[in-house]
């Protein structure tokens, strides 16, 4: 009996070359979307409603009771919005009980561009071994989608995608460049120290830095802190 696939799409760009149908995705933006997302949800968070636009996020947020607006555009807290994107931010004294309405850069613009996949789940250092764990139990195609940055390649999603390739080796078919890439990225960093080390060099880091996000990074990169899997069920993520 073959083995399901696992693939890697390093940017949104690249999404329309894979086949999402019947398949897996898992949205990856360490830096910090997905973090924020699990880390809300896991602090008891009733759910968490990705958009698109800081409009429709405000909109939302006008409607919906006990609700908190909140995104970023360019690593900054978007205007007309609450709060920024940061997981620090969503204690459970503060978030738990309460409708996250969300708006980022990268990720949840990438999570509205997929179609037709069996499930979407939300992927990050903080519940790595979740959603590694939950891979291999569906036994379904998988794809790692990577949020990118503005569409360009980053370090931080692809070596959480090397981390999950690594992890669920032997359970899926890889015949994917991309996912073999990011899996010797991960195996190269794996064991040297924290991955932080690593991604203080990456643009990402750098970018945020400036506004004073170092400890923001450090916690996104911090394995298994929030191990909950948070899935699309409708048009809210919530815990499965």
């Amino acid at each position: 009996m073959s083995k399901p696939r696992i693939e890697v799409c390093l940017s949104p760009a690249l999404l329309h070359l894979y086949d999402t149908r019947n398949t897996v995705v898992v949205i990856i933006d360490i830096f910090r979307a997905t973090s924020t997302i699990s880390a809300a949800l896991d602090n008891g968070a009733k759910c968490v409603i990705p958009v698109a636009s800081v409009e429709e996020c405000i909109e939302l947020g006008v409607q919906i009771d006990n609700s908190i607006t909140a995104g970023e555009r360019d690593g900054k807290v978007a205007e007309g919005l609450q709060h920024g994107n940061s997981p620090l931010e969503y204690p459970r004294s503060f978030i738990e009980g309460k409708t996250l309405v969300l708006t980022t850069t990268n990720g949840t613009r990438l999570l509205h561009m997929i179609e037709g996949a069996s499930e979407i789940v939300i992927g990050s250092f903080l519940n790595l071994d979740v959603v590694c764990g939950y891979l291999v139990d569906k036994g379904q195609n998988v794809l790692l989608a990577c949020a990118s940055w503005k569409d360009r390649f980053n370090l931080e999603d692809t070596l959480f995608a090397g981390a999950v390739v690594y992890k669920t080796m032997g359970s899926f078919e890889m015949n994917c460049d991309s996912a073999r890439a990011a899996r010797h990225l991960y195996m190269a960093i794996e064991g040297k120290g924290h991955l932080i080390e690593f991604l203080r060099d990456s643009s990402h880091y750098l970018r945020l830095s400036k506004f004073g996000l170092e400890r923001d990074m450090e916690y996104c990169v911090t394995p298994n802190l929030h191990p909950v899997l948070p899935v699309l069920r409708g048009r809210e993520l919530v815990v499965v």
